[in-house]
């Protein structure tokens, strides 16, 4: 059974991103406070969900949050800062967003940069203090529940994505490095939403660029 907090009385933000594999498209992250001793048997994290579990918990998750947000962070941004710190940024925006600051944060893997809220004048609150947790979403229960956020928003967003190009298959892979997304850059190209910085082919090229 997943934890309901790492830090002992403080205000816990669980932290998560989705996406940062793909060859298109926005990185994705949530924050997520969960009530103190919050139990859901049902949330793991979202890559141990179906896809329909996934969705049956996000309106269970945004219902008993004590607060959630999403941040984004665009392809433009990712090229310009690279995965990790794009990643990071999202995250970031997530926490800025949410209704109750955090008193703590932890975030999914071994990378994060402190985090520091801003106060209603402006002016910095202070660094908060924060722990990365190898596996963590599939350990502590707030940052599994922002993983099923991360993870639907950027899935919604996407399928918008693959209205204006089907041909790339954005349904079935949601940006990721299939076989049949790599052939559809090969025939047709990049799109606004390819991150240029990427080994878009897999054939050891950092980027590719096609004329109009």
């Amino acid at each position: 059974m997943l934890q309901s907090h790492y830090y002992d009385g403080l205000i816990e933000a669980g932290c998560d991103e989705a996406g940062r594999g793909c060859l298109a498209g926005s990185v994705y992250a949530a924050a997520v406070i969960l009530p103190p001793d919050y139990q859901n048997e049902l949330l793991n994290d979202s890559k141990q969900l179906t896809e329909k579990r996934r969705y049956e918990l996000r309106p269970i998750i945004e219902r008993d949050a004590i607060a959630w947000a999403v941040g984004i962070v665009t392809p433009e941004e990712i090229d310009h800062i690279n995965i990790l710190n794009a990643s990071i940024l999202a995250m970031h925006r997530a926490l800025d967003q949410l209704k109750v600051q955090p008193e703590a944060v932890i975030v999914d893997g071994n990378r994060f940069k402190p985090w520091t809220p801003q106060t209603p004048s402006g002016r910095s609150g202070g660094v908060i203090p924060y722990s990365t947790i190898v596996k963590g979403d599939g350990k502590y229960l707030s940052i599994a529940a922002a993983s099923v956020l991360a993870k639907t928003y950027r899935d919604d967003y996407m399928r918008q994505l693959a209205e204006e190009y089907p041909q790339y298959d954005w349904l079935s892979n949601k940006g990721y490095p299939t076989k049949k997304h790599r052939e559809a850059i090969r025939l047709y190209g990049t799109t606004p939403y390819h991150r240029m910085s990427y080994n878009l082919l897999g054939d050891g090229q950092l980027s590719l660029q096609f004329e109009d």
